[in-house]
């Protein structure tokens, strides 16, 4: 039976790991790293100690098309074979009845998820600045992939990426808003009424920052890049511009607690523009419309999310008065970053 606590039928899944995951050996032991609103991922150590990684969707009523764990599978498979460094694609399991939905299994990769700045405390300031540097980097490789040459040319619609995402989040914003904010509203106008040429059609990672990698502590080399469950094909600059929601430069206030930038030695974001553009060619001049879309977007997520908890749809999960609260004012903070950073487009 499927421990509702946990997602995982220990039996079923032993059985199904053993006939399709090459070399593994029962027991499993299965241990939950990430869970709550997103996908559940488990690492999994079998009986000699070797580890790897189990991803499902989360128990409470979703949508399932907002956690397809064959697309998910699809794409790191897919992405594998190139330079862009994922974790290894071991298997997929669509048989709902094995655990009570689909599940993928991937190899385990070291590293560190540096998703706050006491993460990244221990780092030295070369390593910081060398992690930054490569990240930006990585992003620039995976914008560079030949989409038809992996597979993933039919992955979705490859023009109108933006004006797409403004109709779609503006639709959900309606959906999920749980009160009045003129500045949600606001920004939707100014981002339909500006919406840039698309500068390419490329693999848009959808959630790319320090907190979906797997970072090499000792060199801040990127090991992996997880999450990819908002990946699409679209305007590669939309990558670009949600990585600037999150960056803080040295010195300044961090506003997104779940990054590690902010302190000494992280590269400035405006460094991370140039070394991009040098590295791949392309015009950042209207970056500062993917920084105020992505955060927009952003805020609208978070409305929803917001929404969700206080609507108890989040299952049986305990809700935490202080992260409410934190998704809560975040939309507003979001939605002004947004504001004020069309505001200061020329």
């Amino acid at each position: 039976m499927t421990d509702p606590g946990t997602g995982i039928d220990v039996e079923n899944v032993t059985a199904w790991l053993v006939d399709n995951i090459v070399d593994t050996v029962a027991p499993f032991d299965f241990e939950i790293i990430a869970g709550g609103r997103s996908n559940l991922t488990f690492t999994v150590t079998d009986g000699r100690g070797e580890r790897f990684v189990l991803r499902r969707p989360p128990t409470g009523a979703v949508l399932a098309t907002a956690h397809d764990m064959a697309r998910e599978h699809r794409i790191i498979s897919a992405v594998g074979r190139t330079d862009v460094p994922v974790p290894p694609a071991l298997g997929l399991c669509t048989d709902v009845a094995v655990t009570g939905a689909p599940f993928y299994v991937m190899g385990h990769v070291d590293g560190v998820v540096l998703d706050s700045s006491e993460r990244a405390a221990p780092l030295s300031l070369e390593v910081r600045r060398a992690a930054g540097e490569h990240l930006i980097d990585v992003l620039a490789d995976l914008h560079a992939v030949d989409i038809d040459a992996i597979g993933l040319g039919d992955l979705a619609r490859r023009d109108g990426y933006v004006e797409r995402q403004v109709k779609r989040w503006t639709t959900q914003w309606e959906r999920s808003k749980t009160r009045e904010l003129p500045a949600i509203d606001e920004v939707a106008v100014r981002l339909a009424q500006r919406i840039p040429p698309q500068v390419g059609v490329s693999i848009a990672h959808g959630d790319y920052r320090f907190g979906n990698c797997l970072v090499d502590t000792a060199t801040g080399r990127v090991n992996a890049v997880l999450d990819w469950e908002l990946c699409t094909l679209g305007d590669p600059l939309a990558d670009v511009g949600y990585l600037g929601v999150y960056w803080a430069d040295p010195g300044e206030e961090q506003h997104r607690p779940n990054d590690p930038t902010g302190i000494d030695g992280f590269p400035t974001y405006d460094e991370l523009l140039e070394r991009y553009a040098r590295r791949t060619g392309r015009d950042l001049s209207q970056i500062g419309y993917y920084r105020a879309f992505s955060a927009w977007r952003l805020a609208v997520i978070s409305e929803g999310v917001y929404a969700r908890f206080r609507h108890g749809a989040m299952g049986d999960q305990e809700v935490d008065p202080a992260m409410l609260d934190a998704f809560k004012t975040g939309t507003v903070r979001l939605a002004e970053d947004a504001l004020d950073a069309l505001r200061r487009l020329t």
